[in-house]
């Protein structure tokens, strides 16, 4: 069985719908993909729908946006509640702060680039969450860049001068907020360097005993040595391993299924639904 727990579509900061992604899942020969949409549910019922017609085993989840100090992080939610009031609430403010942010981040790249903020609303569209993905895809329709990952490495990493932090939950509430709406917390590419400051081992340690269920250890943006490290990691803490694409279509390198979850994780994780 090929499980990907980690996939965006245009709800967030994906290129296609959610059925889309649906579709694409099953064509890379999965038997089961998570929708993890940045803070936002809106895709579940779409893609929900279109997985059960495809035969396809749908896991309803949330990339939800939290922090350590400056540290930005990102926590799977799987299998939450959506109509869960105090993750609602918290997913809602995030949004809104994440709007002010990308405003300020255009504000600062036009000194340097031509782009206006009305580029960014084009690129995002209905998109329930707008962040640095749809900046960068608006650089690349000017013909700045050539691709998104480019504006990333180039403009929009996290040690850039136009860089902006947002408002984000502390991330042990994160953890708190999303067993309280009765899902599964997953930290997503806790290793990922090239995207800035990672969290100490002592802070997955305290995760852990806040309720944190895994780890995402096979992700692209982990080499070898960081996948063992946290690899350890999981053993010492009694936690999940999973692995994942974090696919975005076209907007990103990531292929669906280049990463996958085992059998037996995915039940573990399934397990420990509320």
């Amino acid at each position: 069985m090929r499980i990907d727990l980690h996939t965006h579509s245009n709800v967030s900061d994906g290129t296609g719908t959610p059925a889309q992604v649906m579709r694409e899942a099953a064509a890379a020969g999965l038997d089961v993909v998570a929708l993890t949409d940045h803070d936002s549910v809106g895709g579940w019922e779409e893609a929900e729908a279109e997985a059960a017609r495809l035969g396809l085993g749908f896991v309803p989840g949330i990339e939800v946006s939290a922090r350590d100090g400056r540290v930005s992080i990102h926590m799977l939610a799987l299998w939450p509640r959506p109509d869960d009031a105090a993750l609602a609430e918290i997913l809602a403010f995030t949004r809104e702060a994440r709007v002010g942010r990308a405003q300020t981040i255009v504000d600062r790249i036009s000194v340097d680039y031509l782009i206006e903020w009305d580029d960014v609303v084009a690129q995002a569209g209905d998109a329930a969450t707008v962040g640095r993905p749809h900046i960068a895809d608006a650089l690349v329709a000017r013909g700045h860049f050539a691709h998104r990952d480019e504006v990333f490495a180039e403009v929009l990493h996290n040690r850039s001068r136009y860089y902006v932090h947002h408002y984000a939950p502390e991330v042990h509430d994160a953890v708190r907020a999303i067993r309280s709406a009765g899902g599964v917390p997953v930290f997503a590419h806790p290793g990922a360097h090239a995207r800035g400051r990672v969290v100490p081992d002592r802070v997955i340690a305290s995760l852990a005993k806040a309720g944190l269920a895994g780890l995402e250890v096979d992700h692209r943006d982990h080499d070898e040595e960081t996948r063992e490290r946290l690899a350890g990691l999981v053993e010492r803490h009694g936690l999940i391993r999973t692995g994942s694409s974090d696919y975005h279509g076209t907007g990103k390198l990531n292929r669906l299924g280049e990463n996958l979850t085992s059998v037996e994780a995915f039940e573990a994780l399934r397990a420990q639904r509320a």
